[in-house]
């Protein structure tokens, strides 16, 4: 995520947790700007390392496990895609210098993944055993559900906040940079003044500024600290004076507000349907297993089980 962007960022996914472990980070460059849909096929390389290379159908790919609410998440995300898409460079970097030295032929890792293909093929054969009629849920179900939940279904105040931004390179230049945050916080306070012009010419957030200053919807909780509790009590309109924050100073101009609400019936519908597919497979799946172990005698020879205990003591 570029350092002067005004916006935290949304929470880590847990798909991005291999980023995490391997200590990964996005660069100041974002990922290169979308294309069109004709180019976007699935051979299309996203990003490259070396000789390794994501394409476009990885990314589809990854989507496509995603629930509804987390897909949408990341597809706004540019800095955690960056950062997916680095991850997924490293493993394949990583494996690539693992198979140069046979490590896929020592006899632990062998072990391992033959456990890892068991657990794969009976996750596969479970889901098929179990697999929830395409009709279900019904919209009456769907409905039932949702007013089942209607109180836990809030979406966050949202606030559209444009800026003008500088930066402060180090700490002798704070004063100067404070006083020509001071005249052009005025300037944008008079009345009739175009703060969208003011944020092209003076704005140092480059991804900002070529909007007018325009951050986009956000709740208040992906803002800098620094800049929440003056926004949450601005006026739509309104401009704020200076406000530091560790990447330098902002002026803030509050566009939009979006009070919070209860997310409707159809907002709600493709999530609740995922949950309530998944928790009827999940009881599927439990009721199979039981089944098996019902049908068939189970006999644990406890002298064997005790000698095993003992021997790895």
């Amino acid at each position: 995520m570029s350092r002067r962007k005004l916006w935290a960022g949304a929470g880590a996914l847990a798909v991005l947790a291999v980023a995490v472990t391997l200590a990964l980070r996005p660069g100041a460059d974002p990922v290169a700007a979308s294309r069109s849909p004709e180019a976007a096929q699935s051979g299309d390389a996203l990003a490259r390392l070396g000789e390794q290379k994501v394409d476009a159908g990885e990314l589809k790919a990854l989507f496509a496990q995603l629930p509804v609410q987390a897909r949408e998440q990341l597809r706004n995300d540019r800095p955690a895609l960056e950062t997916w898409i680095r991850a997924r460079l490293a493993e394949k970097a990583l494996y690539q210098q693992a198979e140069s030295k046979g490590w896929s032929k020592r006899p632990e890792v062998e072990a391992q993944a033959k456990a890892a293909v068991e657990q794969i093929v009976l996750r596969s054969y479970l889901n098929s055993v179990t697999e929830v009629p395409k009709d279900y849920p019904s919209d009456e179900e769907l409905k039932q559900a949702y007013e089942n939940g209607k109180a836990s279904f809030q979406v966050p105040a949202l606030y559209r906040v444009s800026q003008i931004f500088l930066s402060v390179p180090d700490e002798s230049a704070l004063e100067s940079v404070r006083k020509q945050a001071q005249t052009l916080a005025k300037r944008a306070q008079a009345e009739g003044a175009d703060f969208a012009e003011m944020a092209r010419t003076y704005s140092q957030d480059n991804g900002s500024a070529t909007r007018g200053g325009d951050t986009g919807l956000q709740p208040l909780t992906q803002l800098l600290p620094e800049v929440r509790g003056s926004v949450s009590k601005m006026k739509v309109g309104s401009v704020s004076e200076p406000l530091q924050s560790s990447l330098g100073l902002h002026i803030i101009k509050l566009t939009e507000l979006q009070p919070a609400r209860t997310a409707t019936f159809e907002e709600m519908r493709a999530q609740l349907r995922d949950a309530l597919r998944s928790q009827r497979q999940e009881q599927a799946a439990k009721a199979y297993v039981e089944g098996m172990f019902n049908s068939a005698t189970l006999s644990i020879d406890g002298a064997v089980l005790n000698k095993v205990i003992e021997a790895e003591r």
